[in-house]
């Protein structure tokens, strides 16, 4: 039962966690907007002083967009334990594609991505593997001997 009730919990802290992410996948204007000018300014110093050109606006909002999924993944495996590493990130994918689909139909100032779904849905995969490896070793550490 007691089992049962961590579910129920991770379930609610899931949906809570895709309130903001709604907001931030719904705003009217791309979030990082107000921050653009100042982001250029930073990787120009960055690349000014040796690091390497690929390291830009695009990689840094690509592993924002991992980084933005990684909890989403985590917490879905713990929400869904039965559920495999894959089916989380069919899950992230779905979540993806429904921002995406909403920022199309419905939002002028922003653009869907097909890179975002493929980033988005990698930062459920690895939050889901990183979440499931975290559990079995919690779980190996309280079997009885198994620090021997």
């Amino acid at each position: 039962m007691k089992q049962l009730e961590n579910y129920r919990l991770w379930r609610m802290v899931l949906i809570a966690m895709l309130v903001p992410l709604a907001f931030i996948a719904f705003w009217p204007s791309p979030v990082d907007q107000p921050v653009q000018g100042q982001l250029a300014a930073v990787l120009k110093f960055l690349h000014r002083h040796g690091i390497p050109t690929w390291f830009n606006y695009k990689f840094v909002e690509a592993s924002a967009n991992v980084a933005l999924f990684i909890p989403v993944g985590a917490v879905s495996s713990l929400a869904f334990p039965s559920w495999p590493w894959w089916k989380i990130g069919a899950f992230g994918l779905l979540i993806s594609g429904c921002m995406e689909l909403g920022q199309l139909l419905f939002l002028h100032d922003r653009f869907p991505s097909p890179v975002d779904l493929v980033t988005n849905t990698s930062g459920a995969v690895i939050g889901a593997l990183l979440a499931t490896a975290a559990t079995k070793e919690l779980q190996a550490r309280r079997l009885p001997g198994a620090d021997l």
